[in-house]
């Protein structure tokens, strides 16, 4: 279904995105950041934060990183600035393509369990789809803020994959 390539360009995709969004985000006062524009998650500030909290709850069971310190219901207030955002976006992006990096055939296959609090269920997927769902829930989440920032004016940049800049990785 999915090889470590595929990891590895998603994985550098997402940077690339999140790259682009921070900076375009940059250009925003805090004010218009946290304005609610009837999103599910409200602001832009609240949608990166929700994306952050998804990848972060993603990694804690595909690499044993420490888990968000709250739950999805309270996502979008994971931090309360952009400045705060970009540091732990710009660490998180770094942990997500090293976990690219390091994968082999093998680690995409078998299935994982675990409690989901939104579902308030244990729930066992195969691994590769899970991969999918995690890639694919921050293209979603990213395509929303981007819709935002283009309402507020700012150009958050192009989202075609096949016009992202080589980085020699992968």
């Amino acid at each position: 279904m999915i090889s470590p390539e595929y990891c590895c360009t998603m994985a550098q995709y997402n940077a690339w995105q999140n790259r682009q969004a921070g900076a375009a985000m940059a250009k925003l006062s805090p004010d218009e950041l946290s304005l609610d524009r009837g999103a599910f998650f409200g602001s832009i500030l609240g949608t990166a934060n929700h994306l952050l909290w998804g990848d972060t709850i993603w990694m804690s069971r595909f690499a044993g990183l420490p888990a968000p310190s709250v739950g999805i219901k309270e996502s979008a207030k994971l931090h309360g600035t952009l400045a705060e955002w970009q540091a732990e976006r710009f660490r998180m992006d770094g942990h997500i393509q090293v976990w690219a990096e390091g994968l082999g055939a093998l680690d995409l296959t078998g299935a994982l369990t675990w409690f989901s609090g939104a579902a308030q269920r244990e729930i066992s997927k195969p691994l590769a789809t899970l991969i999918l769902h995690f890639f694919n829930h921050q293209t979603h989440h990213r395509g929303q803020i981007h819709a935002m920032l283009t309402a507020a004016g700012q150009n958050p940049g192009d989202t075609d994959l096949f016009l992202m800049p080589e980085t020699g990785r992968g």
